[in-house]
């Protein structure tokens, strides 16, 4: 027997079912069937028993006839929810036809059966609409996964993952696998660290980012790298955030920022539509500045406009304390709400109070349907000077405009929050709707009040404007990199930058974030060496794949799109993670306990 003949038996011998429980239809009609998946739930009649049986591809219903086969039938009565089974018969014509199931036209009566495994009572309804709430889904995430939504969204994931890689490879982007154990290094986010048992008291760090690894990949003539790859960031967490996460990691050789840009905007519109069949238009691009300036975000959420409006010049002057004493005073016109009731009011008053919020307060005018004004503050203002903020607004009849004063970072970070908030509540948020836009030239460095000194607003290896290099002495935080981010429905999704490949320059921006040169050395100087060695201009970006897929799967957390995620205390309740490890592990590693 031929070795491929050998094998092709072999994998005839291991299949147990015929087909899958989602692929019969009316077409299939007296064929004998093996089926073999889950109990989803079964339904005794007397003389009839329906099992509906489950595997990943859908649902069938199996019919057992007391008197066809009395002891196939009380087998059937036995079996419990999750029960796995083998079943085989014939493919018949439902006479009560479901059509809501693809297999809704048929079901098969059944001619034998085998128990493969019991199951006990899941602690959860295996249903699309469970009663499980979420820690005692994650501690059953194996069940949970078990369900159509979660299901679906890892098939979502591994179809994205398989789009990447057909784009990438169509441009000859090569994907190289990049070391996991790496070196801390004092920059960015904490890093998670792994003692070495062989070089004691020293230690590996896993990897926040292959950067290091892709720009010497570049240096090396890999012109074209890319990988879909694990990160790792010791944070806190939030809903778009794990301690593990996933990049679609990307370099390229010889190309300057507009490259970039075509190349990965065409990434991500492929992705819209092979796998949302949806052609995203061509993305828009702004300026940092421009999006602080309008939206107070470097992530605007372009999917609805209510751009905020400097009112400096119609507000102050007029006696009233707030507007008088602040550095910039802000507004947007949210449309159609002139309606709003006190009660409403009160309630966006208290949300911009909050802590993580941190406003003292809420200035609003009603645009009436009259065209008259109605403030909160009409006793500083009246109707005439009104009218100049809605005309500077441009509200219209039926408005409400609402306005924010302080010092010039927080209110426009409060302010942002506040339009956020109007949008969801005027339902301009839809998750169905998509928006993308690139945001271009942010400030390569940025000021650490508690540090007292300047850092990467990206990474120190981000290359300035050529023509801000010289400001680097004079004025730090007025250079501009050549950096870029891609936002999606006010989600940063990706971002990257041209690299540093001089040598001189890269030692340059050390100095500017306060490393000596032995400490550029100590921490970089692999990289610094291997620029002396012919290293090409070069540069690239970064996707954050987790929250990639849960924008097309629409939906607002990142773990719903990950197998086997962490909660937002950073563990896997599941397998009990992270734990204790046994004194005689930490003495190999040359580390004292701590209990």
């Amino acid at each position: 027997m031929a070795q491929n003949e050998y094998f092709c038996g072999l994998i005839r011998l291991i299949m147990l079912r015929t087909t899958t429980c989602g692929a019969l239809t009316i077409n299939n009609l007296g064929e004998n069937v093996i089926l073999c998946g889950w109990v989803q739930k079964s339904r005794d009649l007397g003389g009839m028993t329906f099992i509906d049986i489950r595997d990943r591809y859908g649902i069938t219903q199996l019919v057992f006839n007391m008197d066809d086969n009395t002891d196939l039938c009380q087998t059937a009565r036995s079996l419990g929810r999750e029960f796995v089974i083998k079943a085989s018969g014939i493919v018949v014509e439902r006479s009560n036809k479901n059509p809501k199931m693809p297999t809704g036209d048929i079901e098969i009566k059944i001619t034998g059966m085998e128990i493969l495994n019991s199951s006990k009572i899941p602690p959860f309804m295996i249903d699309d609409e469970t009663d499980g709430g979420d820690d005692l889904r994650m501690k059953y995430r194996y069940l949970d996964l078990r369900r159509n939504p979660v299901r679906n969204n890892m098939v979502l994931r591994h179809r994205m993952a398989q789009s990447v890689r057909r784009y990438l490879d169509g441009l000859d982007f090569i994907e190289v696998e990049t070391p996991v154990l790496i070196k801390s290094t004092p920059e960015g986010a904490r890093d998670f660290v792994v003692p070495s048992r062989m070089n004691a008291g020293e230690f590996y760090a896993l990897p926040q980012s292959p950067q290091t690894f892709k720009q010497l990949l570049m240096v090396s003539g890999f012109d074209r790298y890319f990988q879909i790859v694990k990160c790792f960031r010791d944070e806190d967490l939030r809903a778009d955030r794990q301690p593990e996460f996933t990049q679609i990691d990307c370099e390229m050789s010889f190309v300057e920022q507009e490259d970039i840009l075509n190349t990965f905007e065409g990434l991500i519109r492929t992705l819209f539509k092979e796998v949302k069949h949806f052609d995203l238009p061509e993305v828009p691009r702004m300026q940092y500045a421009d999006a602080m300036r309008w939206y107070g975000s470097d992530k605007p959420d372009t999917r609805f406009e209510m751009r905020f409006t400097e009112l400096n010049e119609q507000v102050k002057g007029h006696n009233f304390p707030v507007f008088d004493q602040a550095e910039l005073i802000l507004g947007i016109s949210a449309k159609g709400c002139a309606h709003y009731t006190r009660k409403q009011m009160d309630e966006l008053t208290d949300f911009v109070k909050r802590p993580q919020i941190g406003a003292t307060g809420l200035i609003y005018a009603r645009h009436q349907e009259d065209g008259s004004i109605k403030s909160s503050v009409d006793k500083f203002y009246s109707e005439e000077v009104l009218k100049t903020w809605a005309e500077a607004l441009g509200s219209q009849p039926g408005d409400l405009l609402l306005l924010m004063a302080g010092t010039t970072d927080k209110v426009r970070k409060q302010m942002s929050e506040l339009r956020l908030e109007m949008g969801t509540r005027l339902g301009l948020r839809q998750k169905d709707v998509f928006s993308a836009l690139w945001v271009l030239d942010f400030p390569l460095l940025e000021w650490d009040e508690e540090t007292e000194r300047f850092h990467a607003m990206h990474h120190p290896f981000t290359s300035p404007k050529p023509e801000d290099i010289a400001l680097l002495d004079t004025d730090p935080g007025a250079v501009r990199a050549n950096a870029y981010d891609m936002v999606v429905n006010g989600t940063e999704i990706g971002g990257g930058s041209i690299r540093i490949h001089d040598r001189s320059l890269q030692a340059l921006m050390f100095k500017h974030l306060g490393f000596s040169t032995e400490e550029a050395q100590k921490q970089f100087g692999f990289l610094m060496d291997a620029f002396e060695f012919g290293a090409p201009p070069h540069g690239g970006i970064a996707f954050g794949f987790d929250r990639l897929c849960s924008i097309f799967a629409e939906l607002d957390s990142i773990r719903d799109v990950i197998a086997f995620p962490k909660n937002n205390s950073g563990r896997d309740v599941m397998i009990d993670s992270p734990s204790t490890i046994d004194d005689k592990q930490l003495k190999e590693l040359k580390i004292a306990s701590t209990l």
